[in-house]
């Protein structure tokens, strides 16, 4: 069940300040101390991302460097993203039961700061054994600012804006792969760990202009009500369903990334094409379209006033692209990129995705499930490139990914189907 996190007052606005005045679909001003959660939120999932993506960019390059011989670069790379993954998905529930504990601005900041510090420590490796229990450590940092940062706006915002505020966050936090693959290129791999680093620090610099939620304020006042307990998720069938469709829709978007666009040379090469792919040229391409989706999604959902609708038109655009992905996209190299692009462009509907997982849950909840589901999203890379490589040799590379693709899209479809429109949802309500 669900129910108002103050019965007296449903309507209760979501800040101590007084409310903003919205007009649907239109863009105004977000309320006070809200501007400054959606910068700080924004810029701290753009060094997210990059770290996230730098150690793709730089694995080869920095695991040479420290002495790991040709033969093993590929197992002491997987062993180091596994590091990494799972500490992102440990860290996505411990992050996400402390911002309902202990409040978003803690959690928001806390884990930029751990990740910040783990960035700056990655430069200073010299043996594998450390390298791995400083990807881990990043990963629970990494773990902590999208959905923190996604809840803190989402209930300080008007519920006729806040997909504006996530909106914002995912597309500019988008960008720091881009800038990540830039800077992977450009500079040495310690320097590229002590840029992201450095990034991260300063963002602290910054904690003095931002607010606490009024809602989750609001909800510790009240002694009896339960906080950030993770297995409350699964208390009943409807919540449960609630999380783990919204955790299925979001699946398809890294079946692009972790298996089409990761294992491009490989797929470039059953394709039958005469020049392969380069991963890391595959991955800024995507993203590039991916940036450009996640302002497309989030503005479309504000036009439309739906959430569904707007997934439902990505991931109709998904299958698109994954078939120009296997029909058209060997025909040259440019073409492959061009296509990286679009499907991109096509599963670039991560900003509406975390939204609709903030909105689905109450205040007491929501922090743990906004925090855990992208994470959870994110591991779901370890089943989906487990099974690609489990089906290769009974139905080839293409014959695979078409496979997993059909599966994970599928599914997703379905989980759409089985959840509630969230849009302009009032958020000030309890989970019991």
């Amino acid at each position: 069940m669900t129910h108002p996190a103050n019965p007296r007052d449903a309507m209760a606005p979501a800040t101590s300040d007084a409310p903003a005045t919205y007009a649907p679909g239109l863009i105004a001003a977000p309320p006070r101390g809200a501007a400054m959660a959606i910068l700080v939120a924004a810029l701290g999932y753009f060094v997210d991302i990059y770290d996230l993506i730098l150690f793709s960019i730089v694995r080869v390059a920095s695991l040479k460097s420290i002495g790991v011989a040709d033969a093993d670069l590929l197992s002491t790379g997987v062993l180091l993203l596994n590091m990494q993954m799972g500490g992102m998905l440990i860290g996505g529930v411990v992050w996400g039961v402390l911002g309902d504990k202990r409040g978003r601005l803690s959690v928001l900041f806390g884990s930029i700061c751990l990740y910040s510090v783990a960035n700056l420590a990655n430069g200073f490796v010299h043996d594998v054994h450390t390298y791995a229990a400083l990807r881990f450590v990043a990963g629970v940092g990494l773990a902590g600012e999208l959905g923190a940062g996604v809840t803190l706006v989402s209930e300080l915002m008007g519920r006729e804006a806040r997909g504006y505020g996530t909106t914002i966050i995912a597309t500019i936090g988008i960008c720091g792969a881009v800038v990540a693959a830039l800077v992977g290129d450009l500079f040495d791999w310690r320097t590229a760990y002590f840029i992201g680093g450095g990034l991260g620090i300063t963002l602290l610099l910054l904690r003095v202009g931002v607010y606490e939620s009024g809602m989750f304020e609001q909800t510790k006042a009240q002694a009896h009500v339960r906080r950030g307990n993770f297995l409350s998720l699964f208390a009943t069938r409807d919540r449960a369903r609630r999380y783990v469709c919204v955790i299925l829709i979001g699946v398809p978007i890294w079946y692009a990334v972790g298996v089409l666009v990761t294992f491009s040379p490989e797929f470039g090469r059953a394709l039958g094409m005469s020049e392969i792919p380069s991963a890391g040229r595959a991955v800024l391409f995507t993203y590039v379209g991916l940036a450009v989706g996640d302002v497309a999604s989030g503005l479309l959902s504000q036009l439309w006033r739906s959430r569904k609708k707007v997934v439902l038109l990505f991931l109709t655009l998904t299958v698109a692209c994954v078939a120009l992905y296997f029909t058209v996209a060997a025909a040259s190299l440019p073409v492959f990129y061009a296509v990286c692009t679009v499907l991109g462009f096509a599963t670039g509907y991560w900003a509406v995705f975390v939204t609709m997982a903030s909105e689905q849950f109450g205040t007491n909840v929501r922090a743990t499930a906004t925090t855990s589901v992208p994470n959870f999203v994110r591991g779901a890379v370890v089943l989906l490139t487990s099974a690609f490589q489990a089906a290769t040799p009974v139905l080839g590379v293409v014959g695979s990914g078409v496979a997993v693709g059909v599966i994970a899209i599928v599914v997703a479809f379905a989980s759409l189907a089985a959840l509630d429109e969230t849009f302009a949802k009032d958020l000030d309500f309890l989970e019991h």
